[in-house]
């Protein structure tokens, strides 16, 4: 496991996210046509058009792919330089990402918290939660870098 992230990102970063990550890939996969239709709850349910089934199993693989990325790269660098940039990407995607969901949902149902079905949860909740740790941790707020292992040499 990386060494170099203070233990409440390490946790985060390391632990949740990518178990999130992976778990959230099962629901598009698995049953695409639930997946699609909650994410807007509040229209009328349709047989899924090829391309929103396609569309559903994609997002899946993608959120496979960045839930095993997250694991490679955070257990297997040392570098902050690397920690950080991709710290920094996935704080951007989390932008993103809310701000389609709010786009999608209208800004009234995005902010009703108390109608947010399990989807919107992990749209918006979970997403902000994610940012706001982000956020902390880019400003330094959940403590400092550690250095690196001992032992380890640096690769040229």
């Amino acid at each position: 496991m990386t060494t170099i992230l203070p233990p409440i990102p390490r946790f985060v970063f390391t632990i949740f996210e990518p178990l999130s990550l992976i778990a959230g890939a099962l629901g598009p996969i698995l049953a695409p046509v639930y997946f699609v239709q909650s994410q807007l709850p509040h229209l009328a349910a349709h047989p899924l058009f090829p391309s929103e089934h396609v569309l559903a199993i994609q997002l899946g693989n993608l959120y496979l792919l960045l839930g095993l990325l997250g694991i490679g790269v955070l257990n297997t660098t040392s570098e902050p330089s690397v920690v950080h940039a991709y710290v920094w990407a996935l704080w951007v995607g989390d932008i993103g990402h809310v701000a389609a969901t709010v786009y999608s949902l209208g800004v009234d149902r995005s902010m009703d918290v108390g109608s947010w079905n399990g989807m919107a949860w992990g749209n918006i909740g979970v997403t902000c939660m994610l940012f706001l740790v982000r956020s902390a941790y880019m400003a330094g707020l959940l403590g400092q870098d550690r250095g690196k292992v001992k032992g380890k040499a640096k690769k040229v």
